[in-house]
């Protein structure tokens, strides 16, 4: 019995590993939300990286992690680092292309639980009195992202945050009015 399972052990790791490297490299997770407001007052809460605190899923999941903000409030070249618990992770995310009330994207470093840099993007419909915001995150993933993905629905789990980020700004911004 020991035999079979030392002969198994090393077949399911390369099994496992063979999958892993047939997976797809590159990752999209998309999340959209409509909010009772007009793209003008939306963009705001986004643009400036120091309104975040208030509707991230992250800062909620570590109230007490630093952040250090550099360059403009707002806009092309605003700058965000964080360090914070496990859940949070160290990294920054710096404002590479901003278009007034239509479009944002964000370069995503990360340095810790894992390393990476992705694009993290905000679109903006205007629908009516009423404004579909698009919150994106692609990137590519190496040969331990892979495996990773194997292992837990990242899709799932980022996405799921994606949700609550998009409803909390939600309830901001309608609570405003």
């Amino acid at each position: 019995m020991l035999n079979i399972i030392l002969f198994l052990i090393p077949v399911i790791i390369i099994a496992i590993l063979v999958l892993a490297s047939r997976q797809p490299a590159d990752f999209k997770i998309t999340r959209s939300g409509i909010i009772a407001a007009p793209a003008s007052v939306i963009f705001p809460h986004i643009n400036n990286l120091q309104n975040w605190n208030a509707w991230s899923p992250w800062a909620k999941l570590d109230p007490n992690a630093k952040n250090v903000f550099e360059g403009p409030a707002e806009g092309v070249g605003a700058k965000m680092s964080w360090a914070g618990n496990s859940k949070v992770g160290v990294g920054s995310m710096t404002n590479m292309e901003s278009r007034p009330d239509e479009y944002i994207r964000f370069k995503l470093e990360f340095q810790k639980p894992m390393q990476a840099t992705n694009s993290s993007e905000f679109t903006f419909a205007p629908e009516g009195d009423k404004t579909t915001i698009t919150w994106t995150m692609i990137g590519t993933n190496n040969f331990m992202g892979k495996v990773m993905g194997m292992i837990m629905n990242c899709d799932k789990m980022v996405g799921g945050q994606f949700e609550k980020g998009l409803a909390d700004l939600k309830a901001i911004i309608e609570l405003q009015k």
